[in-house]
């Protein structure tokens, strides 16, 4: 049977989101206040043709959608349940691109000073509206392409971008380490991970990524009791570039970022799940 969508409080996920908006405002303002700055927003990025400029663009984008269009009319679109959104948000990667190249040509194409700027008013428009009480209504929906979420559930979907594309950032710049938050970094994953059960339902294999989640997937002969036959355990940001296509499978066995054990513990077929 496919993998249900967990259910995720308001308060978290408006907190994480807060912070994780915050932690990427702050990076993009110290980075383009750096005197390699032009040269850092010129860099490419391992997200095919995009410069660091265009990924800039795109997560601000990303991070205004739900502020910009919180009052938006409800048109009735057909519900869209987390899991559905990881299955389908591939079909509008080339409107996103689209989207990302025509910021940054515009008001994300000029000066290091300018894109910090134009970037905190987004990402402190995001943090004002999860800070607006109104905003926490129970069930209140949001519409976007795709169809009609639970506006929380579209604030895990945002978790989701904040999280990816600043490890995405931090690639491409040269930076150490990204400073993630720590529960926006564990709704990503347990949102991935639910995913895979998703995507490979049964329980012949254990995902393991702690602290954040375990499931079980992949048809076969299920465990009951015991050490599972096959097991998968890897660290969330791990788990995190194998489910987008940052990292291959073969890649991180051999960097030894992930250990995996029994015949049926080869999830590659199954990856990526989100592009």
């Amino acid at each position: 049977m496919p993998a249900k969508s967990r259910t995720y409080q308001h308060p978290k996920v408006s907190a994480a989101l807060a912070a994780q908006t915050a932690a990427l405002r702050d990076t993009v303002r110290e980075l383009c206040a750096r005197p390699d700055a032009a040269d850092l927003l010129a860099r490419p990025t391992r997200l095919g043709q995009w410069t660091v400029r265009e990924l800039i663009a795109h997560l601000a984008v990303q991070i205004d959608w739900v502020p910009a269009h919180l009052d938006d009319p409800l048109e009735g679109r057909p519900p869209l349940a987390l899991l559905q959104w990881v299955d389908r948000v591939g079909t509008v990667a080339p409107l996103l691109a689209e989207q990302a190249r025509q910021q940054a040509a515009g008001g994300f194409g000029g000066s290091p000073a300018s894109v910090a700027e134009a970037f905190g008013r987004a990402a402190d428009g995001l943090i004002t509206a999860l800070a607006d009480p109104g905003t926490a209504a129970p069930g209140r929906r949001f519409e976007i392409r795709l169809g009609s979420m639970l506006l929380t559930d579209m604030l895990v979907t945002r978790l989701a971008e904040t999280v990816v594309h600043a490890d995405d950032l931090a690639e491409a710049v040269g930076l150490p380490a990204f400073p993630h938050d720590r529960q926006a970094v564990a709704a990503v994953t347990r949102l991935l991970a639910d995913a895979l059960a998703h995507r490979a339902p049964g329980g012949s294999v254990e995902l393991r990524v702690p602290p954040y989640a375990v499931v079980q997937a992949v048809e076969g002969p299920k465990h009951t009791r015991g050490t599972p036959p096959n097991v998968v355990e890897t660290d969330p940001l791990t788990w995190i570039r194998l489910a987008t296509g940052r990292t291959g499978w073969a890649d991180a066995l051999d960097a030894a970022r992930v250990s995996a054990s029994g015949e049926r513990s080869d999830l590659r077929e199954y990856l990526p799940l989100l592009g």
